[in-house]
């Protein structure tokens, strides 16, 4: 079973000739720096990166051996997975959906014409209530980590 220890920073991946296979994970998933999980192709591997790590989207992980003594790396991916599309008629509606979804303190991602989230009647209702178009999708979730989110690279 392949262990990984650490994420390579965009410089160190640059540096080196990889042989990438890839990793898809839920939002939750990419969340948890201890666990096992199997890659795209069927292999097992053990995630045991520092406590507290989160994961993104086009992350790439190494074991402990210098990445040029293994030379296999694996490419985190974002998995799509059910959620709620948010969309409005106005930029000042879609902002007014983020508010009262972040004073629920709801896993949100914001972009400048969406919000997503994950599935929930109760807060599609809410949201439908404001005036917000709400539909469920499958498609990758990247909630923003938070004021003090801390995505620094792990060394």
């Amino acid at each position: 079973m392949l262990t990984v220890t650490r994420r390579l920073s965009p410089e160190e991946t640059a540096a080196f000739d990889l042989a990438l296979i890839t990793l898809s994970l839920t939002a939750d998933e990419r969340t948890r720096s201890r666990h096992r999980f199997t890659t795209d192709d069927g292999q097992p591997v053990l995630l045991q990166l520092p406590r507290g790590t989160v994961l993104a989207d086009g992350d790439i992980l190494v074991s402990e051996l210098t990445p040029a003594a293994s030379n296999l790396a694996i490419r985190v991916l974002a998995k799509a997975e059910p959620v709620l599309s948010v969309t409005a008629s106005t930029p000042l509606a879609l902002l007014r959906g983020a508010y009262h979804l972040g004073n629920r303190h709801v896993p949100l991602e914001v972009a400048a014409d969406y919000l997503r989230l994950m599935p929930d009647p109760v807060l599609a209702d809410l949201l439908t209530q404001l005036g917000l178009q709400v539909e469920p999708a499958i498609a990758p979730f990247h909630p923003e980590a938070g004021a003090y989110g801390n995505k620094a690279m792990s060394t």
